[in-house]
């Protein structure tokens, strides 16, 4: 049973510069399937061990970033109550009808107070993850296929006004606080981590005076040596790494940040540790925010900090 109505991540839609690229990164260096080309232009992928029809759309546009992030709730019921709720608190929505995304039912669109779009649906086509659903091997081809992450796991996005995102996702969505950063006046946040379920977050933000900027999308990895391996398929293929192989403080996750050929951000990580609604949210002080972000080095890069799509 879920912990809320709100299931997972569901899919992430991204705006390249050049489609050809795009592709090339996230099916032969990512190592995503694709499933689907529809005739907006847009191309769906998804990770080896995801069994819905795709989490990963990129289109080709002037300017990179991101155009949606998604949540599957666990049901048509559950998508009725959360847009109701949304409305009632003050948030307009919109309908997308079920078709307008392969292989995808009816989504709940709105706009957050930082500028970013989001989407709720309860449908996707289950397309399974290569094995079968009775006595099936441990995995197939495809999970040794470029860097192969299981699953796309999350997205930290930057933006304004966290405070009232915060509001929305937990007292209307139903999300929790996990961990926090604070600013110079110990009370401010800087940034927060989210969760609807049992990972240490599902979503996160970053205050930033830009509205609907992408900091980075993020693929989760079995374990630390399949990051190191991450790592060298990078290299191998000149992908600009930003930072890593390491640790966070924050959530405990190993991670290497890179780009995509457009510039977009996105992590490769393992681990990280379970968390539970009723636990006290960790925080973290503005002396200490170098080694919260990363733990190794103690310190951030300035290209973390500004470097957003």
């Amino acid at each position: 049973m879920a912990m809320t109505d709100v299931l997972r991540p569901g899919h992430v839609s991204l705006r390249v510069l050049d489609l050809e690229a795009g592709i090339h990164h996230y099916k032969n260096v990512l190592g995503l399937i694709e499933t689907g080309r529809d005739s907006q232009g847009r191309v769906y992928f998804k990770s080896w061990d995801e069994r819905d029809h795709n989490s990963v759309l990129i289109r080709e546009a002037d300017e990179a970033g991101i155009d949606f992030f998604a949540f599957k709730v666990s049901s048509r019921g559950a998508l009725e109550k959360l847009d109701g709720r949304l409305r009632e608190y003050g948030i307009p929505t919109e309908r997308i009808p079920a078709g307008e995304m392969l292989e995808t039912g009816e989504r709940v669109r709105f706009r957050l107070p930082s500028g970013h779009d989001i989407e709720l649906y309860a449908d996707k086509t289950d397309v399974g993850n290569g094995m079968s659903y009775v006595n099936p091997d441990p995995w197939t081809k495809d999970a040794e296929r470029g860097i192969a992450p299981i699953r796309m796991d999350h997205c930290l996005l930057y933006g304004p006004d966290i405070e009232k995102v915060h509001d929305i996702f937990v007292n209307v969505l139903g999300f929790y606080l996990v961990e926090h950063v604070v600013m110079e006046d110990g009370e401010t946040d800087l940034g927060i981590w989210l969760s609807c379920s049992m990972k240490a977050h599902d979503i996160a933000f970053v205050r930033h005076p830009e509205p609907g900027k992408l900091h980075h999308i993020s693929f989760m990895l079995d374990s630390w040596e399949k990051v190191l391996r991450a790592a060298d398929i990078m290299s191998m293929n000149r992908v600009s790494v930003d930072i890593g192989p390491t640790r966070h403080g924050v959530t405990r996750g190993t991670t290497i940040y890179a780009f995509d050929p457009s510039g977009n951000r996105f992590e490769t990580f393992s681990g990280g540790y379970q968390s539970y609604p009723d636990w006290k949210p960790i925080k973290w002080t503005w002396d200490e925010v170098g080694a919260g972000i990363f733990y190794h080095d103690r310190a951030l890069n300035e290209r973390f900090l500004s470097v957003v799509s």
